[in-house]
């Protein structure tokens, strides 16, 4: 039986004063105004709120996401495509009611989702929101966009109100985690939070939408059910962004998804990575990725018989995926 959303709530609401929503634990008393290793106090901030078009194909469809980016982050990884906001820099304040309307303003310029980018930090604001924006008419699909660095039980404060989850899955070995993202921990963290997110939502369901364009293609391999004109409703989509000099780690990842879920997810292979200015001083980040570094991957994943896999065509690593943090929408 799925739990009622508004009776999880109470405890994890509490958890703002003495912070522990996601596996940091910081215990920041975020009410009180301090700020927890996401960067930010419980008050409510966001960057933008749009329509975006660089998802995955079945996330972004014809008309776009509806795309509400929240300022801070838990995992403030070294190479951040999102700096300007992940620090907690950028943003407005705005309340609990107020996201609940840009939801459905979202709605109303026939977003197909409303798309929850790196939303742990706010999660009890967010679960008011949403049942606010549902009580009120939102309809369309939520998807939970996250790092994957996530508590299991404050994601089962989500379910029933979250269609489509959207994690990563950044790191297989621990040393690189730690390296890059201080988090050691992250793969157990993140698998554990995966499988959490699969038990809420279960194998994927489409609708069917007019054929679209798009940065990623659908498969890889051309024997896959769906196609770029398929919208998904429910189900897990697993992104994984390549980074420089971490190919075996990408092997590993892969077949880790593929041996523990099969085709009842998706997995997004990703190839988009972008040096940006604070990796100057990391050698080791301060370059893209090659076409043979991503061409290998796709190729193992092939070679598993991998079906349900977004992979990225052409050059796409390009700051054009990293939007304009202006306040729009908000």
């Amino acid at each position: 039986m799925k739990q009622n959303p508004s009776h999880n709530n109470r405890n994890i609401i509490s958890r703002m004063s003495d912070c522990t929503l996601c596996p940091r634990e910081c215990h920041a008393d975020r009410a009180a105004g301090q700020t927890g290793y996401c960067g930010v106090t419980d008050r409510l901030t966001a960057a933008r709120a749009a329509l975006h078009f660089w998802e995955e194909p079945c996330i972004s469809g014809t008309n776009g996401s509806g795309a509400v980016f929240f300022s801070g982050c838990n995992m403030r990884c070294a190479y951040c495509q999102n700096y300007s906001i992940a620090h907690g820099r950028n943003g407005r304040e705005i309340t609990v009611e107020r996201l609940a309307e840009i939801f459905l303003e979202l709605q109303a310029k026939k977003a197909h989702n409303i798309n929850l980018v790196t939303p742990t930090h706010y999660v009890p604001q967010i679960i008011r929101a949403l049942e606010k924006a549902k009580s009120d008419g939102l309809t369309i699909p939520v998807v939970y966009n996250t790092s994957g660095y996530e508590k299991t039980d404050t994601l089962k404060a989500l379910d029933g109100l979250v269609d489509i989850y959207l994690p990563d899955l950044k790191y297989y070995d621990s040393a690189i985690s730690r390296k890059y993202s201080n988090a050691p921990d992250y793969f157990r963290v993140a698998t554990a939070a995966i499988a959490e997110m699969f038990r809420q939502v279960g194998p994927p369901v489409f609708d069917i939408l007019p054929c679209q364009d798009s940065d990623f293609s659908d498969s890889a391999n051309e024997d896959s059910d769906i196609s770029e004109t398929a919208l998904m409703k429910k189900g897990v989509i697993v992104r994984h962004l390549l980074l420089p000099d971490c190919a075996q780690d990408s092997l590993d990842i892969i077949r880790y998804l593929y041996e523990t879920y099969g085709n009842d997810i998706y997995m997004s292979i990703m190839n988009q990575y972008t040096p940006l200015p604070q990796v100057a001083s990391i050698p080791a980040l301060n370059r893209r990725i090659t076409d043979a570094e991503y061409n290998a991957v796709i190729e193992y994943a092939i070679s598993l018989g991998i079906e349900n896999a977004f992979i990225q065509e052409g050059s796409t690593s390009s700051e054009s995926f990293i939007p304009d943090f202006g306040g729009e929408g908000i």
